[in-house]
């Protein structure tokens, strides 16, 4: 008995010292994957050929749409609050604006908390951040950074550089074109990294297609021929939606003819028209703005001789500004074959995860507007593609409801790093890898955006979205609900909060969204309203700018106006 007790003692000591190698090896074998993730800046979804959208087709992105095509395509993607810096920083921490302190542009990024490039490099990852900052202050968590001095020019533009000690910045301006620039600098550190036996992140975050949409010289010309269909929303009278009265970003009323649309002051001059930001343009060498200004000329010539009023000139006006955000995309999406290239070529992507997103979504007419930071479909979603050979099956979509609040903890998934117990996201590791059902993800998300009275006057809102409906108070000035069935109306045009028939969709909306709020630790600071002395000031100062853009266009009254 003694020596049976004995042998099953043998047994059991053997089986767990087979099993401790065997975990040995396991952690051995497990690679962890690079990381490449490339951010533009307000790409909208309907400008990415991949999604399907008309406009898309007749402007195509085959490059973006070798990630989705390889790998995974999402659907839901939304932001937490649509505009730049805020973005930007749910990504690093994986927490709410509210909780990581930057709420809105102009705040200051707390460079000491917590983010997921800094727990990368913790865990032994080499770090880089490469372009567009825009929080403020410098770059911390990465091994090394290379970016655009505040929102950055489209040519020839002013970057700030890691000094030799890794504190002091370089400033110095680089010559070129700020896309080609940003992407030559990502290749660059790639190869400096890529035979290091060190995974590797890389954050590649362009400017392009913010505003004011300057394309390459290369592509200046490249859709004067192509006629894009405006969406059906272009001319509304935004019935029921208190919230957007009184916004200034209308494309026929807002947008500044020379700076944002290229247009001359008269037939056969190179003058820009109104055009209050003149830096964008004196950035450029002189042979550059030679070059542009004879690729303009013949086109606003056209414009003159057409002597355009009225509905048609809004029209004109959509279609000028289509042509040129999507011929800035072109470059980018350039960039992004450059990068997939580079990794085929080197034997780096079949363990690199790459990523394509942007910081938010944009109107591209939708409304009749441009710019974003609404609640709406067209400025909530967020384009989002990810591939990882091996890991995620190629050509598949995913249609959870996900966020950008999401990719801190997928990054730190992957990698093998624990997730912080404090982060307010969820990996999407499963459903990238199908080990969850889509629909058994998340019910619902949260959004909350604060930055007014301020460029554009979009009112503050809150608000929540299901995979059908969607509840937002605007507030601060004015106190306003909207709810709309986007089964039913997928362009947000009827606001169905007075109507009795969704009286029980609006108390389940309501429960919902003071149940996110609880779990997201918001408060009532959150809700604190504006002086009413500030808000009126910026209106005056907003419509000195607003009424020095010419003729505007009234789609109601069928018109033309002086502002």
């Amino acid at each position: 008995m003694r020596i049976y007790t004995y042998l099953i003692c043998i047994i059991i000591l053997l089986q767990s010292c087979k099993n401790k190698d065997q975990q040995r090896v396991e952690i051995q074998e497990f690679k962890r994957p690079n990381i490449v993730y490339i951010m533009a800046d307000d790409h909208a979804e309907q400008a990415i050929s991949a999604y399907g959208h008309v406009i898309s087709q007749l402007a195509p992105t085959p490059n973006i749409d070798r990630i989705a095509n390889e790998g995974a395509l999402f659907r839901n993607n939304f932001c937490t609050n649509s505009i730049c810096g805020p973005s930007r920083a749910v990504v690093l921490t994986g927490k709410f604006s509210h909780i990581n302190g930057f709420r809105m542009n102009g705040n200051r990024f707390d460079g000491s908390q917590q983010t997921f490039p800094k727990l990368l490099q913790n865990a032994g990852y080499n770090t880089a951040v490469i372009g567009k900052w825009h929080l403020h202050g410098l770059p911390e968590g990465f091994d090394y950074w290379n970016i655009l001095n505040d929102q950055g020019n489209y040519y020839n533009p002013t970057f700030i550089k890691q000094g030799s000690n890794g504190k002091v910045a370089d400033t110095l301006d680089i010559a070129g074109y700020t896309t080609d620039i940003i992407t030559d600098e990502g290749i660059r550190y790639l190869k400096r990294i890529k035979d290091d036996n060190q995974p590797f992140m890389l954050m590649l975050q362009h400017k392009a297609p913010h505003r004011n949409w300057m394309p390459a010289l290369r592509h200046v010309n490249k859709y004067d021929s192509i006629q894009f269909p405006l969406p059906d929303t272009y001319f509304m009278a935004h019935e029921g939606s208190l919230g957007s009265k009184d916004q200034q970003q209308t494309i026929y009323k807002d947008m500044y003819e020379g700076h944002d649309l290229k247009m001359t002051k008269e037939k056969g001059s190179t003058e820009l028209a109104w055009n209050p930001w003149t830096n964008d343009f004196k950035r450029m060498t002189p042979e550059q703005r030679d070059a542009c200004d004879k690729a303009y000329l013949p086109k606003n010539d056209a414009f003159h001789e057409a002597n355009l009023s009225g509905r048609a000139l809004a029209e004109w006006k959509g279609q000028r500004y289509l042509q040129e955000y999507l011929a800035t995309i072109a470059s980018v999406d350039e960039g992004v074959g450059t990068v997939l290239d580079f990794l085929e070529e080197y034997g780096l992507a079949e363990n690199t995860i790459v990523i394509y997103t942007t910081d938010q979504g944009f109107y591209l007419g939708e409304k009749g507007w441009f710019d974003k930071r609404y609640m709406y479909e067209e400025s909530l979603a967020m384009p989002l593609l990810v591939k990882y050979p091996g890991h995620i099956k190629a050509g598949s979509e995913i249609s959870a409801l996900t966020q950008n609040l999401d990719f801190a903890e997928t990054f730190l998934d992957y990698a093998g790093v624990e997730i912080p117990s404090d982060m307010q996201g969820k990996s999407l590791r499963p459903l990238l890898e199908q080990t969850i059902e889509d629909d058994d993800f998340r019910d619902s998300v949260y959004y909350h955006y604060y930055d007014y009275p301020a460029f554009h006057m979009v009112k503050k809102h809150y608000g929540v979205r299901t995979s059908r409906y969607k509840l937002m108070h605007f507030y601060d000035d004015i106190d306003t609900w909207e709810l709309y069935d986007l089964e039913e109306d997928p362009n947000e045009i009827h606001n169905q909060i007075n109507n009795p028939e969704y009286d029980n969709i609006e108390v389940q909306l309501r429960n919902k969204l003071a149940e996110l709020q609880k779990q997201y630790q918001v408060t009532d600071q959150e809700f604190e309203q504006a002086p009413k002395q500030q808000v009126e000031k910026a209106y005056k100062q907003f419509e000195r700018l607003r009424g020095h853009t010419g003729t505007a266009y009234d789609p109601i009254n069928d018109k033309d106006y002086t502002p």
